[in-house]
C-alpha cells in the first residue's frame, strides 16, 4: 500500500488529538458484497457434488452389502427371508443356527446416504435377491439424486 493511501485511511480524532486507521462503511459493504458473489457462484456447485457422492455411495454399499449377504448364504445356507430383513446381517434371526455374524458392525449399515433403510426382496424380481434405494425422494423413479439404485 503506498504512502498516499494510508494517509488516506487515516482518520483524525479530535477528541483524543491522535490518528487512527480504518475502513469505511464503503469499503466494508464492497468487500462484504463480493464474498456474497462469489458465495452465490460457489454454493451451488458443492450441492451439485455432494448429491453425486451420496449417489455412489449408495451404490457402492449395495455392493457391499451384496458380498455381505453371499457370506451369509455361505455360513447359513439361506438367504434371509424377506421377512427376517436385512437386519439378519447384524442380529441373529430365529431358526439361523449356523449364524456367524454379525456380518455388519452396525445397524445403521443397513440405512442408505439419506437415512431410509435399503429395501430388501427375497426372492428378487431380477435376481436371487433385490436390494434398492429408492433415493432422495424417497419414490420409485426419478432423476439425478432422486433416482433409484439397484442391484440388478
Amino acid at each position: 500500500m503506498s504512502a498516499m493511501a494510508r494517509k488516506r485511511r487515516r482518520r483524525w480524532n479530535a477528541s483524543c488529538g491522535r490518528e487512527e486507521a480504518g475502513y469505511t462503511l464503503l469499503e466494508l459493504l464492497v468487500v462484504l458484497a463480493i464474498l456474497v458473489f462469489i458465495t452465490a457462484i460457489a454454493v451451488p456447485q458443492v450441492i451439485k457434488y455432494l448429491d453425486s457422492a451420496k449417489t455412489d455411495t449408495a451404490r457402492i454399499e449395495i455392493e457391499n452389502l451384496s458380498a455381505t449377504l453371499d457370506l451369509y448364504r455361505l455360513d447359513v445356507g439361506r438367504y434371509p427371508l424377506e421377512q427376517e430383513g436385512l437386519i439378519a446381517l447384524v442380529e441373529r434371526p430365529a431358526g439361523a443356527e449356523k449364524w456367524n455374524g454379525p456380518y455388519l458392525k452396525k445397524k445403521d449399515m443397513i440405512l442408505d446416504p439419506w437415512d431410509n433403510p435399503y429395501n430388501y426382496r427375497m426372492p428378487g424380481e431380477h435376481g436371487e435377491y433385490d436390494i434398492f434405494s429408492l433415493g432422495a425422494d424417497g419414490s420409485e423413479g426419478g432423476e439425478g439424486p432422486d433416482q433409484d439404485l439397484t442391484n440388478w
